[in-house]
């Protein structure tokens, strides 16, 4: 972990998203600033911790850090601007939310937002700043929450297991049930599945 040498010093906020990928759901951003006077124990890229570590180490980061933000773009934002754009539509509404201004963002990835604040992005810095891997585990662990939400809003897809995104029992369960609301119509499996309705519809 490398913020303590490279921004020593800087007021730093981290910053990651979840749900790029994924055929539903809000892309999920978090910025977290770390007290480094009250280090969390066990940071790490959250894909490579496990929920059980991942739900474990999340308190920790929410009561122990100076500030934490989540920012979002939604389905329907995805759907209008790009999942690209409306992943930095995100980034820069958690930083935006943070209730104390920093001094530098870093963020997960090779792009920042045009923004006011200065920043560098790191690729795999989720691995690498501390501030990131919090960001991380917080995006994470919030944006599956809300799935497992929706998986009682819209049962029969299997949202809490597989997150949104396209495994194959989401694919299966999309071509039975059709999509629901929360589907982004403009990733590909679903987009094929809204195009065949119409034409049913049509005929």
């Amino acid at each position: 972990m490398t913020d303590s040498i490279l921004y020593d010093g800087l007021l730093l906020a981290g910053v990651d998203e979840v749900g790029r990928g994924p055929l539903a759901g809000d892309v999920v951003v978090a910025a977290v600033i770390l007290d480094q006077r009250r280090p969390v124990d066990g940071l790490a890229d959250s894909k490579k911790l496990s929920a059980s570590r991942r739900e474990k180490i999340f308190p920790e980061i929410i009561s122990s850090a100076s500030c934490y933000s989540l920012g979002r773009a939604s389905v329907a934002e995805i759907d209008e601007l790009n999942i690209l754009q409306a992943t930095l539509l995100a980034m820069s509404r958690a930083v935006d939310g943070l209730s104390i201004k920093p001094e530098f963002v870093v963020v997960d990835g090779n792009r920042c937002p045009d923004w006011v604040w200065p920043s560098q992005a790191i690729v795999k810095g989720d691995t690498k700043v501390p501030a990131i891997s919090a960001a991380s585990i917080v995006a994470k662990v919030s944006r599956d929450k809300e799935m497992q939400v929706l998986d009682q809003v819209y049962p029969g897809y299997g949202f809490a297991a597989h997150k949104g995104y396209g495994t194959r029992q989401h694919l299966m369960a999309l071509k039975h049930l059709g999509p629901c609301p929360e589907h982004r119509r403009s990733f590909r499996p679903v987009a094929e599945l809204f195009t065949l309705a119409e034409r049913v519809s049509v005929e």
